[in-house]
C-alpha cells in the first residue's frame, strides 16, 4: 500500500509544478539563477571638460610714472619755451654769424648751421661733438655764442673763430675761418692793424 501512494506522488509531482500560479514568486534557488543572469550595467564613462583658462589681467602703468612722465614733458617744455625768448639784441647778433663749413688750424673743421626750427640759435658741429648755442651779449665787439648746458662758446673775432668749452678747460678748435674771415686774415698781413702798444697816449 505504502509503495502504491509513492508511485503516484511520484506520478503527480510534475503536474503539480506546472500548475503553480504564475504571480507566485518563484524559489531562493530560481531567484538566484536570474539575478546572477542579469547583465550588469557598465558605468558610462563622461568626458572631462577642461577648466576655462584664467584671464590675467594686464598690469597698466603705475600713476608714479605717469606723473613722473608729464612732469619730465612739462619741464622739457619750459626749457623749449625759454630758449625759444631771444631778446631784440641777440636775434640782432645772431644777424652777424657766419656760417658754413670752416677749415680751422691742425687739419680740424667746425661746421656751423642756422638752426630752422629756432630762428637765432646755431648748431656747431666737428669730429666728436654737436652744440646748440644762443647768442650772447658781450662787452667786446666779439661775436659770441653759447651752450650754456654744454659748457661750449663759440668766439667769432674779425678775422677767425675758435671753440672753447669753459667745463673741460680746453680749446677745442682754433684759428677757424670763414671765406669773409679769410679775406679779412689776408688784409691784415698786408696791412697789419695797429698795436695797443703802438697807440700814442692821449693828452
Amino acid at each position: 500500500m505504502k509503495a502504491l501512494i509513492a508511485t503516484a506522488l511520484l506520478l503527480l509531482a510534475p503536474a503539480w509544478s506546472m500548475a503553480q500560479p504564475a504571480g507566485q514568486p518563484p524559489s531562493s534557488a530560481q531567484a538566484g539563477k536570474s539575478v546572477a543572469k542579469k547583465p550588469v550595467a557598465k558605468p558610462v564613462k563622461t568626458a572631462k571638460t577642461a577648466p576655462a583658462p584664467a584671464v590675467v589681467a594686464k598690469a597698466s602703468p603705475t600713476s608714479s610714472r605717469t606723473r613722473l612722465h608729464s612732469g619730465a614733458m612739462q619741464v622739457a617744455a619750459g626749457i623749449a619755451a625759454a630758449e625759444a625768448a631771444l631778446t631784440p639784441e641777440e636775434l640782432a647778433i645772431a644777424q652777424d654769424v657766419h656760417t658754413g663749413r670752416m677749415a680751422c688750424e691742425l687739419g680740424a673743421f667746425v661746421s656751423v648751421e642756422a638752426d630752422p626750427q629756432s630762428p637765432g640759435r646755431f648748431y656747431v658741429e666737428g669730429k666728436g661733438f654737436k652744440y646748440h648755442m644762443a647768442p650772447v651779449i658781450s662787452a667786446t665787439s666779439a661775436v659770441r655764442l653759447e651752450d650754456q648746458r654744454a659748457g661750449a662758446v663759440w668766439i667769432q673775432i674779425a678775422n677767425k673763430s675758435m671753440l672753447m668749452n669753459q667745463k673741460l678747460g680746453q680749446r677745442m678748435a682754433d684759428e677757424c675761418m670763414s671765406p669773409q674771415q679769410f679775406t679779412v686774415a689776408e688784409g691784415f698781413k698786408k696791412n697789419p692793424p695797429p698795436s695797443l702798444l703802438d697807440t700814442p697816449p692821449s693828452k
